[in-house]
């Protein structure tokens, strides 16, 4: 004869649900009354990076925007006037951005330029 096995109660789990903004509250309350309670696996993205330094972390965003853009180091270079050396020197953190170079970036790469700050 079989013997039952011991199961492994589960206390806890957790749900991730979709559905109308304006209904978030409402669900909230409702899901709060049954027992739940609203937590976050997320961190800063700051904290994340907390290995990079500034100059480090805004060189990694530039490769990243750089790449979705499907530019190259010399492409950049060419439509934003910044020597592909000195470009080059920003993405590895060896030289810092400036607002300058920041609002010519954004403007290729077509985002916001505040992005690099």
């Amino acid at each position: 004869m079989l013997e039952h096995t011991k199961a492994h109660p589960t206390k806890n789990i957790k749900i991730q649900l979709t559905g109308p903004a304006n209904k978030k509250a409402q669900a909230m309350e409702a899901l709060i009354s049954l027992g739940f309670k609203e937590v976050s696996d997320s961190i800063p993205w700051r904290d994340a990076f907390s290995d990079l330094s500034d100059s480090e972390l805004v060189g990694n965003i530039l490769v990243g925007a750089r790449q979705k853009a499907g530019l190259s180091q010399k492409q950049l270079a060419d439509i934003t006037g910044v020597h592909q050396r000195h470009l080059s020197e920003i993405e590895h953190g060896k030289r810092t951005i400036g607002k300058k170079n920041a609002k010519l970036f954004a403007k290729a790469l077509d985002t916001d330029y505040r992005v690099f700050l």
